[in-house]
């Protein structure tokens, strides 16, 4: 495989000479000039600049359905994705429309036993609790049947969703900035944003109507907001100026102990420390433990520790889910290796795609595995487990130069019989088709691959903010970097620059760790995943981190990738 490519990311002068000008410190303001960032306006992450919700589609006709259940007491039933954003929204729903008076529980779809969303099986479940309103939590956009069945079963249905629509919506209520004719200025609320903006408007439509009172006080919603941060930041929706807002605040609040007991149990599980939380932490560390109960068991049992009122239950709850993700593991890591062994026949550098299976992977993880695969080769990965009745379900995951989605409705619209059924977005996408396409499916993917991408494209390229200035590489800038928000189209700052090693020794399983020289800077450095042996000089892809060891906070640099430069 090519070396990768380092490429500096332009930088915006008109916006970073604004930023400067309002006072913004000079690299902070470079970062933000390329990153969209055009004033200082939008780097203010206070809730009272949140985009207002009376943009959104139906919202207020969703309001009024609402509060006409809550008035009368009608069971109310949240249908859930069984994802981390599904959990949270769920657990958000729950918890805001109960503190409203709201008589409402859950129903979340088993992976295996349902498949996605609201399913005509789905709403017969719900009909059989006694559901007057069925309210769906990221996801039924694209629920046509099952809210047609759900409809004819004498009830309501609500959606509020983020998902993109398909060419025809279910006829009922939407709450989804993502639909058609809908103003709302963020396309890029993740389902939990979504909810917790309904929670915002029904507040205040119950407000002007006079519903609470000293007995039946109005909620606080920023009490909810951990839980708005943990599903934006797992759902790895773009980091845009209003979800920066809404992680940042839910952030604050669990650095400042002001979180579910859930959300704690999960922390402490994981060994992170609250107080340090960053949106890394969420992403890496909490995310993977509440997915895991989705991905291999029931995500009811992630949504009740999220729902957890005490701290001791909240951990019983959050080991088990502990327990599932280190099964998740060693699924996934059994499941890597066979992939390894089956590309090692195939050699994946001489073709644009990568399609593995076999018949005893789980479908829970076929995600991560595409994920890792697609990190491992760069190329677009989709890994197949068995299904039901002589079915595939697979997941895929993209690189930048091919949109998976648009990737797969042309294989579809070039030979209609392969697959049964296929959606997601430019980056990740799921699909099922029967056991006997998949190696017609193969050749058709890749045929579509070779057309779509350029070969450059399938060279990693690493996107820098260029060489960090002598004077920034320290304690003080890592700290400042770390207090802010990152993530998905706002990506963590990362560097480049030429280093001395000056000293260098294996640590862990697979890694290393080297002292850098730059400059008259000496500062220390980890390798992950790297079992070769540095050269004399090296040239770096890294980022700043402050590292806290035996209660004294270093520099530490992070590489993300070395090349020799001599």
């Amino acid at each position: 495989m090519k070396p990768a490519r380092i490429v500096t990311r332009p930088v915006d002068e008109t916006a970073q000479q604004a930023l400067l000008a309002q006072g913004i410190e000079p690299l902070l303001a470079k970062l933000y000039a390329t990153r969209s960032v055009q004033n200082i306006q939008e780097t203010e992450l206070n809730l009272s600049t949140l985009l207002p919700f009376h943009d959104l589609k139906n919202i207020q006709a969703a309001c009024e359905r609402l509060a006409t259940a809550i008035r009368a007491k009608e069971k109310i039933l949240i249908v859930a994705d069984y994802d981390a954003d599904g959990a949270t929204a769920c657990a958000v729903g729950i918890l805001g429309l109960r503190a409203m008076g709201g008589y409402v529980d859950f129903l979340v779809p088993n992976r295996f036993e349902h498949g996605y969303g609201l399913t005509p099986e789905i709403a017969e479940l719900a009909a059989g609790c006694g559901t007057k309103l069925l309210l769906t939590v990221d996801n039924g956009t694209a629920s046509l049947a099952g809210v047609q069945h759900a409809q004819q079963l004498g009830m309501d249905v609500l959606i509020t969703d983020h998902h993109l629509p398909g060419e025809k919506l279910p006829d009922c209520l939407i709450v989804n900035p993502n639909q058609p004719e809908d103003h709302f200025a963020s396309k890029s609320l993740a389902g939990v944003g979504v909810m917790f903006y309904v929670l915002m408007a029904l507040r205040q439509h119950l407000r002007h109507t006079h519903w609470f009172s000293p007995e039946r006080p109005e909620p606080n919603l920023a009490q909810w907001l951990d839980l708005v941060a943990l599903g934006t930041v797992a759902d790895v929706v773009a980091l845009d100026h209003n979800n920066r807002i809404l992680v940042s605040q839910g952030l604050k609040r669990i650095r400042a102990g002001k979180m579910q007991p859930g959300v704690s149990a999960l922390f402490a599980i994981a060994k992170r420390k609250p107080e340090q939380a960053q949106a890394m932490d969420l992403g890496f560390c909490i995310a993977p433990r509440l997915n895991a109960a989705g991905r291999l068991d029931d995500m009811s049992l992630g949504i009740a520790c999220l729902l957890c009122r005490d701290l001791e239950e909240a951990n019983v709850l959050a080991e088990q889910l502990d327990d599932l993700n280190q099964e998740r593991r060693q699924i996934q890591r059994s499941m890597q290796e066979e992939a390894t062994v089956q590309l090692a026949q195939i050699n994946p550098t001489d073709r644009y795609s990568i399609v593995a299976f076999n018949e005893n992977w789980h479908q829970g993880v076929v995600g991560i595995v595409a994920g890792r695969l697609r990190e491992n080769y760069h190329r677009p990965s989709i890994v197949f487990a068995p299904a039901e009745d002589g079915m595939l379900r697979g997941s895929g995951r993209s690189i930048p130069g091919l949109h998976l989605r648009d990737a797969l409705d042309l294989v579809s619209k070039q030979q209609p019989q392969l697959m049964q059924k296929f959606g997601g977005h430019a980056m990740a996408a799921g699909l099922s088709l029967p056991l006997t396409n998949l190696p017609l499916f193969q050749q058709a993917f890749e045929q579509v691959c070779q057309q779509l991408i350029d070969p450059e494209d399938l060279n990693h390229t690493y996107q820098t903010d260029g060489a960090l200035e002598s004077h920034h590489l320290n304690l003080s800038t890592a700290q400042m970097l770390s207090t802010l928000v990152w993530g998905q189209k706002f990506p963590e700052p990362s560097f480049c620059n030429e280093f001395k090693v000056i000293n260098q020794f294996p640590v862990g399983t697979g890694h290393r760790k080297a002292i850098l020289r730059y400059q008259q800077h000496e500062c220390e450095a980890m390798f992950f995943r790297c079992n070769t042996p540095l050269p004399e000089q090296i040239r770096a892809v890294y980022r700043l981190v402050a590292n806290e060891w035996r209660q004294k906070w270093e520099l530490q640099l992070y590489i993300d990738y070395w090349e020799n430069c001599i």
